[in-house]
């Protein structure tokens, strides 16, 4: 039976910011990749060497509190011990460390869904400078508009000459 890989949509929800890293949690990780959380930390701590700090952390103290609190917890007590924080590097890596099928399978998804996130992000950064350069280059036009108006706003004066024909 094949097993079914998760939706890239799926993977991309799953995706936060933390240390000005785009990183996807370890239990988050074990669910692509089809194995238990404690299987793939195990994997991890016995191939550490391949994890460099830009690859994998661990969440400090600060970090897996504000996560706690975050998420609903179960009946056994939630996350127990704080969660392992993969990069986009650190996930690929990941997946030839466990060398399942699934798992590498399930990393093409997940090196998809992270090309897509900087595809996104780039094209926000270019939407927010032609803004930023539209703003400019019709800022001083806007201006004149806006005098134009406030001055057409403007009570005319009432003491002037009537023109044309008047009774005397």
């Amino acid at each position: 039976m094949e097993e079914l890989l998760p939706e890239e949509e799926n993977i991309a929800d799953r995706v936060f910011e933390l240390r000005r890293q785009r990183v996807l949690f370890d239990f988050d990780l074990a669910e692509v990749y089809g194995v238990e959380t404690r299987v793939l930390k195990q994997a991890v701590r016995r191939n550490l060497s391949r994890f460099p700090d830009d690859f994998m952390f661990e969440l400090n103290d600060e970090e897996f509190q504000f996560l706690r609190s975050q998420i609903v917890t179960s009946n056994k007590g939630g996350l127990r011990y704080a969660p392992f924080a993969f990069t986009e590097h650190g996930a690929i890596m990941l997946a030839s460390v466990l060398n399942t099928e699934s798992a590498v399978k399930a990393s093409i998804f997940v090196v998809r869904t992270f090309v897509k996130l900087r595809q996104l992000a780039s094209s926000y950064q270019a939407l927010a400078a032609k803004m930023d350069y539209i703003e400019e280059k019709y800022d001083a036009q806007i201006e004149y508009i806006l005098q134009s108006l406030e001055a057409l706003s403007q009570p005319q004066n009432e003491n002037r000459k009537m023109i044309g024909f008047t009774k005397d």
